[in-house]
């Protein structure tokens, strides 16, 4: 099921680019300050940095304890689950850097303040690194492997990813289209690197 929806969220994001610089136009002239300042202080609970630095650590303290204490069931869950965060971010990011930097495409606010837009095939350009967001795509790995742990709160887990992917586009750091490719990407890592690396913790509609 994630390879579907994952490939619907490419697709449709995909399908946004054509309406992407007037829903981000919109989005900067009608939203309030106020709620701006709500999305600013939420957004970075998408930030890979964040994320992989718990991971680490938990995978540093669960080794430790796994070989200084002793073996335990829940500390082994909760290495795999960190290294499994890791794999997919890596495979992400791998598949997400590559098309930044083969597409290149400038972020919105350099279309709204200096009205530079566009893809840039090809160019190599650390500059145009907007498309696909690698917030959105954070946030949906944390959401596969949080639902591998707890499946009875799979809607809520998808649902705060979402969001949190949306909030990119809300806050006019990346475009509609940015969000919904890098979701995609995201959830399709997350799969692969669990079938392949981690397949304990798939869950039969995965």
């Amino acid at each position: 099921m994630l390879l579907w929806v994952g490939l619907f969220l490419i697709v449709g994001g995909l399908a946004c680019v054509t309406v992407d610089r007037a829903a981000t136009h919109f989005l900067y002239d009608n939203i309030g300050a106020g709620f701006h300042r709500f999305l600013a202080r939420t957004t970075h609970m998408a930030k890979a940095a964040h994320w992989l630095l718990a991971a680490c650590l938990v995978t540093a303290l669960s080794w430790a304890w796994l070989r200084w204490i002793g073996d335990n069931a829940t500390i082994r869950l909760a290495l795999q689950c960190a290294l499994a965060f890791i794999a997919s971010l890596a495979l992400g990011s791998a598949i997400l850097h590559g098309i930044k930097l083969v597409l290149g495409r400038r972020r919105p606010r350099d279309d709204l303040e200096m009205n530079l837009h566009g893809f840039k095939l090809f160019g190599f350009d650390l500059d145009w690194n907007s498309f696909p967001s690698g917030h959105a795509l954070t946030i949906m790995c944390v959401a596969v492997i949080a639902t591998a742990l707890w499946p009875q709160l799979a809607i809520l887990w998808f649902a705060i990813a979402l969001w949190l992917g949306l909030t990119r586009a809300l806050l006019t750091a990346h475009f509609l289209s940015d969000v919904f490719v890098g979701a995609g990407i995201g959830l399709i890592s997350a799969r692969e690197a669990l079938i392949y690396l981690f397949p304990k913790l798939m869950l039969p509609w995965f």
